[in-house]
């Protein structure tokens, strides 16, 4: 069984997505049903999980409901506002849908590289234990020093680290401070990570940054970091798609993975393609 842990969905429009700039043309379409279905045929999928784009209670449900109606979808990590006093009635609200498996914020985006340590929002995530709810931690490598403490403020929520916390990926360079900050938040136990959205992070050796501009050797040490400090029982695959298409396919990401994993034994590589997140994530089995 194959398990995308983390990709997104929208019907694309300006206003609601002003995060995708003109250089990201790519991504300016409808990504719904009918094109997951399409990405399950040519990479074999067997489920997804599916990860929110907006910070909207709106989105949150219409996640939900696009969950019921198709069968690839196992799972969907929402959004709730965790810093508002009113987030326990939003929550509430969703305990009757047992697609909601996790929430998240777009905390890569917050101007306070220390915001996950805020009181208010704190108080929020508290709460996602009472309804047994995973935290998915989506931040820039930067960001790192806060998540340690942030992770160690709640040991009684299991938590997910997207896309390795983007390290800036440099074919000349290795970010040595990513690598610090990364490993010290894999000591926490109850902290797993999704191998997701790395090839995005590359910086190429000019300036077009084009699909095919990047290899597996420029991930390779990144790849043996997350392995070596997460192992494969706490180290998901994810193909971060759509998003992924600025710098890859879904197949082609796949097909990375798969030759990075390839000395790993069967029982690791169906760890990381599939238990985990289905562990992770509480996933029932595609029909």
């Amino acid at each position: 069984m194959l398990i995308d842990s983390h990709h997104h969905l929208w019907a694309y429009s300006p206003a609601e997505y002003p995060w995708i700039s003109d250089q990201m043309s790519v991504l300016r379409n409808d990504f719904l049903g009918s094109e997951l279905n399409d990405v399950a045929r040519q990479s074999g999928v067997d489920g997804f999980v599916t990860v929110q784009a907006r910070q909207s209670i709106a989105e949150t449900a219409a996640l939900i409901e696009i969950a019921r109606e198709n069968r690839r979808i196992l799972g969907v990590v929402g959004w709730v506002p965790l810093a508002d006093p009113s987030v326990a009635d939003h929550l509430s609200a969703f305990a009757q849908s047992p697609e909601l498996k996790g929430v998240r914020h777009v905390v890569q985006d917050e101007p306070d590289d220390r915001f996950l340590l805020g009181a208010s929002f704190n108080a929020g995530v508290a709460k996602l234990a009472d309804f047994g709810l995973v935290y998915d931690i989506l931040i820039y490598a930067r960001q790192l020093p806060a998540a340690i403490e942030f992770a160690d403020r709640h040991p009684n929520i299991l938590m997910v680290l997207d896309h390795i916390a983007k390290p800036t990926i440099n074919p000349q360079s290795f970010d040595e401070a990513w690598e610090k900050g990364f490993r010290e938040l894999a000591k926490r136990d109850h902290v797993k990570c999704k191998f997701s959205g790395v090839a995005t992070e590359i910086r190429s050796s000019n300036s077009s940054d084009s699909a095919s501009d990047w290899s597996i050797d420029d991930i390779r040490r990144y790849w043996d970091v997350a392995l070596e400090a997460f192992t494969p029982t706490r180290l998901m695959f994810g193909s971060d798609w759509p998003v992924c298409l600025l710098r890859t396919s879904h197949q082609r990401w796949l097909e990375t993975v798969r030759e990075l994993a390839a000395s790993l034994s069967p029982t690791e590589q169906t760890q990381l393609f599939s238990k985990t997140a289905i562990d992770t994530y509480e996933l029932a089995a595609a029909s």
